[in-house]
């Protein structure tokens, strides 16, 4: 399989059959049929298959990248302008691509926003029928509070708020923080799923733990309490913590040093947040990974059926979204839509060379599950 200008389309395959021309009368009577199929709300498909089944994906979305340096004084400045409460519920400010109309959407399938809470603020609790995570680029202070169990959030930690759980927020510090939101917004709106309930008007527990009952409980590796054997759909686990996946990644790169099989590709380690129920991913429609590339380490052009969203978390380098190059940096966040080929490049800084870590949050469970996905990379068998 190759991926090239070459490749045969529908139109260029119908062009090579030669088709006579249809007399007056056919003409005059294919004229009335295609009156009469929209008077009856009906579309032929020979005059729609090359968009209702191209060659190969063809995504509105675009590829695009957001500067963290241009989201958080925006998301600052609604801070000081728009409070948080009853009716808009959240300072959340969504991620629109331009590809998508307007719609705010990171892609077909995916929402992502930044989300500003001020000093002492409460979101109040509501819970909704779409999965959510919060990624934290910097900062701490804020606990959020998931079915009544409270749940710090401090940078490099991965929290999870599955669909249908009832949750706020509180920030117990004079400082404001900001965090990224993931949810399947767009995909629960196209399915018609969506269900939304108000909870209570601050959060069942303003309590601040260093550690939530959810990880007391799930959080110890390789190790399933005997009250929870039954397989969930959505993890257990409130937070995955920054320690833990800094750890996991650095001892992959150890390991490769050392010579062994422990790295996706050279200077290219890798991780995925699991259900400890189930081995899968943490919820159904979202998958959710961590990226630590060493300084100058780069990985293969891939495409990739389903959509992703990545945000760097610590040093620099460059994207290569379907042929151009974007210079990235702490905080941005860049989508990469269905099918558009992409590779990482970190920066190699022989002064102060520095790790090119990156979170990323894709739609995979939902391809994987339909039996849709499938990858290339150029030399390579692929799926």
């Amino acid at each position: 399989m190759s991926i090239s200008a070459e490749n045969p389309t529908h139109d260029s395959v119908a062009a090579a059959h030669v088709v006579p021309e249809p007399t007056a009368e056919e003409a005059a009577q294919l004229e009335q049929l295609y009156k009469d199929f929209a008077a009856g709300n009906m579309v032929p498909l020979w005059t729609e298959i090359g968009d209702l089944m191209p060659m190969v994906p063809t995504p509105k979305a675009v590829a695009h990248v957001w500067r963290w340096d241009e989201l958080y004084p925006l998301a600052a400045r609604a801070g000081d302008l728009v409070p948080v409460g009853r009716g808009g519920e959240r300072r959340a400010i969504a991620l629109a691509n331009p590809g998508l109309a307007g719609a705010p959407y990171a892609t077909p399938t995916l929402w992502a926003a930044i989300q500003y809470l001020g000093p002492r603020e409460v979101a109040p609790e509501h819970r909704h029928s779409q999965n959510a995570f919060r990624f934290v680029v910097e900062g701490e202070g804020v606990w959020t509070v998931v079915n009544g169990d409270p749940v710090a959030m401090r940078r490099g930690d991965f929290l999870l708020t599955p669909g249908w759980n009832f949750h706020g927020h509180h920030n117990d510090t004079d400082q404001p923080m900001a965090w990224i939101d993931g949810l399947d917004i767009p995909f629960v709106h196209y399915a018609d799923a969506g269900f939304f309930e108000f909870g209570t008007e601050r959060v069942t527990d303003e309590a601040t733990p260093d550690i939530s009952r959810s990880e007391r409980l799930w959080a110890h590796p390789g190790l399933r309490p005997l009250s929870g054997l039954d397989d969930t759909t959505n993890s257990p686990i409130a937070a995955y913590r920054w320690e833990h996946t800094d750890a996991a990644l650095r001892e992959q790169l150890l390991l490769e040093d050392e010579g062994h099989p422990a790295t996706v590709s050279q200077g290219h380690a890798a991780i995925r947040y699991s259900n400890p129920t189930t081995g899968g991913d943490v919820m159904p429609t979202i998958r959710a990974e961590f990226h630590r590339l060493r300084p100058g380490a780069t990985t293969e052009p891939l495409r990739e059926v389903g959509s992703s969203v990545w945000q760097v978390f610590e040093g620099t380098g460059t994207v290569v979204l379907n042929g151009e190059t974007k210079q990235l940096a702490k905080g941005d966040l860049f989508v990469v839509p269905s099918w558009q080929e992409w590779s990482l490049t970190a920066d190699n800084n022989a002064v102060t060379p520095t790790e090119f870590d990156l979170f990323r949050f894709s739609d995979a469970p939902i391809f994987e599950r339909l039996n849709f996905n499938r990858s290339y990379t150029e030399g390579r068998k692929n799926a």
